[in-house]
């Protein structure tokens, strides 16, 4: 019962930020070149990194990669989501590993809704390190890739506390 609300969690503050952006941002291709681009500065040279808060529509996957190509990245970003729904419904291995696939599932979903209520992608958080500005993103972005990164650290750190699965 906590991980579905886990998910939720992640959705609802997924588009509860996207929302207050699209509503109080312009987006990006219509502010200010330059930093923080129409948006708010949340932090400037701490330790040579800044941070920003605009509006960024995004059409394609991640950094914008395939944006010509949005009807068939909803169809594939739709059957990942269900194939892990049904991965973790069916599975008697998906058990320890339910968390990080809600939060994919949750980010998952998150980016979809945003296809049928935006037209695209509301990103929104911008880093800059050491002068690179790192591509923008969004807490569905964020939830995926902390996800993924759950499920590859998993057997290295189950490993190093020698904890076993039969």
């Amino acid at each position: 019962m906590r991980k579905g609300f886990v998910g939720l969690f992640i959705l609802v503050m997924d588009f509860i930020s996207k929302e207050m952006i699209h509503a109080y941002f312009k987006p990006s291709e219509l502010a200010s070149a330059f930093y923080p681009f129409g948006g708010i500065s949340i932090f400037q040279n701490f330790f040579g990194i800044d941070f920003c808060i605009h509006h960024v529509t995004n059409r394609g996957a991640a950094w914008g990669i395939g944006s010509g190509l949005q009807d068939l990245l909803l169809v594939v970003r739709i059957a990942v989501v269900v194939g892990l729904v049904i991965y973790m419904w069916r599975s008697s291995k998906a058990g320890e590993y339910r968390y990080p696939l809600i939060m994919i599932v949750a980010g998952g979903l998150g980016n979809i809704l945003d296809y049928f209520i935006y037209g695209h992608v509301v990103d929104m958080f911008h880093f800059f390190f050491w002068g690179y500005s790192y591509p923008v993103f969004n807490i569905a972005d964020a939830s995926i890739f902390l996800g993924i990164a759950w499920l590859l650290l998993h057997p290295f750190v189950r490993k190093k506390h020698g904890i076993t699965t039969t």
